[in-house]
């Protein structure tokens, strides 16, 4: 195996890497860093957790002009969520070490002064997510046309229908003539015949074979099919196995995440959730907790399956069956990284067999018929290695961590304008308020309504487009009672038989509906028709 000096890196970049224990290169930057540093366009494919951060980094700080003069971005890295940027980001800066090379990080939730002030003052590198990249780039303060290296991280996620268009406004604002590079563990064949359209004469590299499997060798994997009301008791014990460092609990949805979070706490654990409807700070805060090791159980969406690079997690829990087989390995992915060993359990619900028989088609995996699994089982504690005595609730003597509260919530600032209070608002529109009632804004307006009195609102009927007196049903236009007396005079012996049987009872009101005549009526009908 080749050092980094042999493949090209900068001697200073090596030193640095080796200050933090990185010395060997791992197969996909020992396959991609040569091409990359020559300034070919490259498809980057290998399994998760084995460096393809840094096959990308070396290269573009080989690269990239520290401290150029006009501080305008030379290398710009597209990344799909909040969280990888902050991590890949904080690589870059790593590798870079005395370069001192200018690296922002722009993903939304966070204010956009920081933001703004840093790209005034100059930057070399830009991480960030679609959103606010093209936020600040129509704002005219980020200025994408020197851009001379395009990094696509997770590019089958970035190539998918959802980020497509703006990764296609993104590409057509930097330089023409360009390095594109895209780096992924999943790369189906209709992403690479799309990625094309971005790169000029590819290299595709994959670090593994077609006949190695996409999982990672040292992950032991294991399925089980559970009942929905006991996996909160199998999640519990799984969580006392021993030798358990982090694990992380993957969620399907929002509420699942944080419903099962509360559960663990209830339970005695140190848990955190984390998921896109919680607020960066928030976000952040789960993850900095989670670090540091005062939670050792995150429970997260699939906002946390790409890309994060968290050292020491052991165990990753599918609580829900995922979605497909690019989800499946991308979750299990985070553990097992670097070389280390990992364990990965699925729960499959019997309503998720057909999905989860798609997985292990597509992946190759030895378990067609996950075995029906309970809190109780024998297989649970001897696979995973689970104390005999292990309940569903942590032992008061094991619940020695910190806990999420230990961790403090960085003040990010305001992510948007400042709201306008009601008095600033009413002075904005001339002291006119929206207000029907008396106020302190906007008299004038008040009293010039009060003066106009508002006409009697009358109603009117009509039949057949005609208007129609309503108490006595006649027509209420001249020509209509015309048109009516005529037809009345002209057929004397239908007024004669419509007219009441008693000559001193009033008229009838006319009614909208026709009405059937009573019994009465109608005999003495017949009987005047029949002396006639």
């Amino acid at each position: 195996m080749k050092t980094f000096a042999e493949l090209g890196v900068d001697d200073d970049v090596v030193d640095t890497l080796a200050g933090h224990g990185i010395t060997e290169p791992f197969p996909i930057q020992a396959l991609a860093i040569p091409l990359a540093i020559k300034g070919h366009d490259l498809i980057g494919q290998a399994r998760t957790g084995t460096g393809k951060t840094m096959a990308f980094a070396l290269p573009l700080l080989h690269l990239v002009e520290a401290n150029k003069a006009d501080g305008k971005p030379q290398a710009l890295v597209v990344v799909p969520t909040r969280e990888l940027a902050i991590q890949v980001a904080r690589d870059i800066e790593t590798a870079s070490g005395p370069r001192e090379t200018r690296v922002l990080v722009i993903y939304g939730g966070r204010a956009y002064e920081p933001q703004i002030e840093a790209l005034k003052r100059g930057i070399d590198v830009v991480v960030g997510t679609p959103g606010r990249l093209l936020d600040l780039a129509q704002q005219r303060v980020l200025d994408l046309s020197q851009v001379k290296i395009l990094v696509l991280d997770e590019a089958d996620e970035m190539l998918d229908l959802g980020f497509l268009p703006d990764v296609e406004r993104i590409v057509s604002q930097v330089a023409e003539v360009r390095q594109t590079m895209l780096f992924s563990a999943t790369m189906p064949a209709p992403v690479v015949t799309l990625a094309r359209r971005y790169l000029r004469h590819p290299t595709h590299v994959r670090a593994e074979s077609e006949d190695d499997t996409l999982t990672v060798p040292t992950t032991a994997q294991f399925v089980y099919r559970a009942h929905h009301l006991d996996k909160p008791e199998v999640l519990a014990r799984i969580m006392q196995a021993g030798e358990r460092g982090l694990a992380i609990v993957f969620t399907r949805t929002k509420r699942s995440a944080d419903r099962i979070a509360g559960d663990l706490e209830e339970r005695g654990f140190a848990a955190a959730a984390v998921h896109g409807d919680l607020g960066q700070g928030a976000r952040e805060r789960a993850l900095r907790a989670f670090r540091a090791g005062k939670v050792d159980i995150l429970v997260a969406t699939d906002v946390a399956a790409r890309g994060i690079d968290i050292s020491g997690v052991t165990h990753v829990i599918n609580y829900e069956c995922p979605d497909d087989e690019k989800t499946y390995l991308h979750r299990i992915g985070r553990t097992g990284r670097a070389g280390e060993t990992g364990t990965a359990v699925t729960f499959v619900d019997w309503e998720d067999s057909y999905r989860w028989g798609m997985i292990n088609r597509a992946l190759d995996l030895p378990f067609p018929e996950p075995e029906e699994t309970y809190s109780t089982s024998d297989v649970l504690y001897e696979e995973l290695e689970i104390p005999r005595d292990a309940t569903g609730r942590l032992p008061s003597s094991a619940r020695t961590r910190a806990g999420l509260e230990a961790e403090e919530i960085e003040d990010l600032g305001e992510t948007g304008q400042r709201r306008r209070q009601p008095a600033e608002r009413n002075e904005r529109r001339g002291g006119q308020s929206r207000s029907r009632g008396s106020g302190t804004g906007g008299s004038s307006a008040s009293d010039s309504r009060a003066g106009a009195t508002r006409s009697t609102r009358e109603r009117k009927r009509t039949r057949n487009g005609r208007p129609v007196d309503g108490a006595s049903g006649r027509s209420s236009t001249p020509a209509s009672s015309s048109t009516a007396a005529s037809k009345t005079a002209s057929t004397p012996a239908s007024a004669a038989a419509a007219a009441p049987t008693d000559p001193g009872a009033s008229p009838a009101k006319r009614r909208r509906r026709r009405r059937r005549p009573r019994s009465g009526e109608a005999s003495s009908a017949n009987g005047s028709t029949s002396t006639d």
